[in-house]
């Protein structure tokens, strides 16, 4: 629930514009630059609270990317420290991780099974979807990136998602209106419209 502002903007705004305008029931969200696991977990538990009894009809396993083996690595396991899941909601806490020992918790499968980790550098120069995202979560990773490299980036972003999908950046980030074809939405929220 890092910056928690955009998983409740994701749960208020976002997913009920998807609901509603996902006619073919296939959610296609992307968390570049996952690292340990932590955001596509997150966001497979607002889609799983979100949708309830009906989320056996939807399609919405997350695409969660890292350049990184080792980082993806761990977050294939889920696990986490008592300290780490401490500030999420005490029912995200009893129904989507089991203990495993008196520090240490691990995701369940049911929520485990929602993410597909794979490695990607989001410097290549094709990106292989065959799908357009709705939504792209790309968080604290263009800070390491110089200003062209970003602007490159966001670009591709913007051909890779459908009208209407929404992209999230780190709060320390920020589009260049001149350069990209995103539209503000607030900080750190943009929308291709």
């Amino acid at each position: 629930m890092r910056e928690a502002d955009h998983f409740y903007y994701f749960r208020d705004k976002v997913l009920p514009y998807l609901a509603s305008t996902v006619k073919d029931r296939d959610l296609r969200i992307w968390s570049a630059g996952c690292s340990t696991g932590q955001e596509p977990y997150t966001l497979a538990m607002i889609i799983n609270d979100y949708f309830k009894n009906d989320k056996r009809s939807w399609d919405s396993k997350i695409l969660a990317t890292d350049i990184s083996s080792k980082v993806l690595n761990e977050a294939m396991k889920g696990i986490y420290s008592k300290e780490e899941i401490e500030p999420l909601p005490s029912l995200w806490r009893l129904n989507y991780f089991k203990k495993l020992d008196d520090g240490n918790y691990m995701v369940v499968d049911e929520i485990k099974n929602e993410v597909i980790y794979r490695r990607f550098n989001l410097m290549d120069k094709v990106f292989p979807f065959r799908k357009k995202f709705h939504v792209i979560f790309c968080r604290n990773v263009m800070i390491y990136f110089s200003q062209d490299t970003k602007a490159e980036l966001v670009n591709k972003f913007y051909d890779i998602m459908e009208y209407g999908g929404y992209l999230f950046i780190g709060h320390t980030e920020s589009l260049s209106r001149s350069e990209s074809k995103f539209q503000y939405v607030m900080p750190s929220v943009y929308r291709k419209i």
